[in-house]
């Protein structure tokens, strides 16, 4: 369960930060910060998150261990 815990936790900062910076300021940062913001949010998950579930961070990966 904590595995499953820990990529609910990477796939929602991934989606928040990512899609939120695409979404709410697109305009403002272009698509460098939104690369940024992809990118960054995928190394703060890896260190986070990374040593208890091996950090997916995909949601198509995460939904199909779910279901494994």
């Amino acid at each position: 369960m904590k595995i499953f815990i820990a990529e609910l936790i990477g796939t929602f900062t991934l989606v928040l930060f990512g899609c939120g910076a695409a979404v709410l300021a697109g305009e403002f940062v272009g698509q460098l910060g939104i690369a940024l913001a992809f990118g960054l949010s995928i190394v703060a998950m890896a260190y986070g998150i990374g040593p208890i579930s091996g950090c997916h961070i995909n949601p198509a990966v995460s939904f199909g261990a779910f279901i494994a």
